[in-house]
């Protein structure tokens, strides 16, 4: 088969956007291998891969035997987040380019360090911030990128779900300090990405509160951040996991000079609110997309930019280095608060 030789190492629930975005972009590559700890799981998506794409990935158990047997050239980890830098090095040491789930590790001296080891291999690292991919955000992002806003001077993410006592109990990993993290670094930093890409600059401090109000987790609930950045503007952080009874909404609502617009929806995927005081022809152009699920559509474009920029010799629009970025201001936010019941 021709493309590029892909693995997937983790098959946990996420791993089902991958058969998809994997599938869809067939011209680029494929799926040789599937590995995960729980044989069935991986054969599970075996079956799903298989059905999407009429191609049988192999499946394997232990990952370093499945890189040493199938010499793939990309590694697409979506392991527990703690595992993530051990997995990433290892695939680097073997020679393959990595596309990693968020967040890309649990510590910026292991970020660093993957990011280090994949500049001296001359290897592409990759970050899933799939929503980056959206066409509300993509749309957006090209009013930023004109300077519609004047000065941007805030920003605010608010990411108000639930999940429930049943949810981290399916997994004991979840809502831990070392394995996960809490809702901030789960759930929001989607969000958190994005506000960061919208703001266009470096963290100059932050202020922030944690709570863990109701789930048995060690890690935070709730958390609630003050972010200001070196160009002076601000970001405002709002993130729960105990909003009553489902989740409520995830939207990025950004506040210019000339310019407002709010996104919301499941996934950021619908303009709410869009207002500027000039006027573009897309500006009535339909951008919102139906998406199935709270993960969204944006792992298949993401695929296709990581493999473009494969071939090209650029970058990926969410590199290990924006992956690193977006995580930091999460640290950043652990670093300035404790967790109080």
């Amino acid at each position: 088969m021709e493309g590029f030789k892909v693995v997937l190492i983790g098959c946990g629930r996420i791993s089902k956007n991958h058969m998809k975005a994997m599938a869809d972009n067939q011209k680029y590559g494929f799926f040789a291998g599937l590995c995960d700890l729980i044989l069935s799981r991986a054969e599970e998506r075996q079956k799903e891969y298989l059905e999407y794409s009429g191609i049988e990935a192999k499946v394997y158990t232990d990952y370093k035997k499945m890189l040493r047997e199938l010499h793939p050239d990309v590694a697409v980890v979506s392991t527990e987040s703690g595992n993530h830098f051990e997995v990433g090095m290892e695939a680097l040491k073997a020679g393959c380019h990595i596309l990693m789930e968020k967040p890309i590790c649990m510590t910026m001296e292991e970020a660093n360090a993957l990011c280090a080891l994949g500049k001296e291999k001359h290897l592409t690292i990759g970050t899933c911030h799939q929503n980056r991919f959206n066409p509300a955000v993509k749309k957006l992002r090209r009013a930023v990128e004109e300077g519609r806003f004047g000065r941007i001077h805030s920003i605010t993410a608010r990411i108000l779900w639930t999940r429930d006592d049943h949810y981290y109990q399916m997994a004991s990993w979840r809502g831990t300090e070392a394995q996960d993290g809490g809702t901030l670094m789960n759930q929001c930093i989607h969000n958190i990405d994005l506000l960061r890409w919208m703001m266009g600059s470096d963290v100059e401090r932050i202020s922030a509160e944690r709570a863990r109000f109701m789930r048995p987790i060690e890690m935070e609930d709730f958390g609630a951040a003050l972010i200001r950045f070196k160009n002076k503007g601000i970001g405002i952080v709002e993130g729960s996991a105990v909003v009553y009874p489902k989740n409520l909404e995830e939207t990025l609502s950004v506040f210019g000079e000339k310019g407002t617009v709010v996104l919301g929806g499941k996934a950021v995927n619908k303009v709410e609110v869009w207002d500027f005081a000039d006027e573009k022809a897309y500006d009535r152009e339909n951008f919102d997309q139906v998406i199935e699920n709270i993960y969204g559509s944006g792992h298949t474009p993401l695929y296709e930019d990581f493999f473009l920029a494969l071939k090209e010799g650029r970058q990926p629009l969410v590199s290990g280095d924006e992956g690193r970025k977006s995580m930091g201001i999460v640290l950043g936010i652990y670093e300035a608060s404790a967790i109080e019941a």
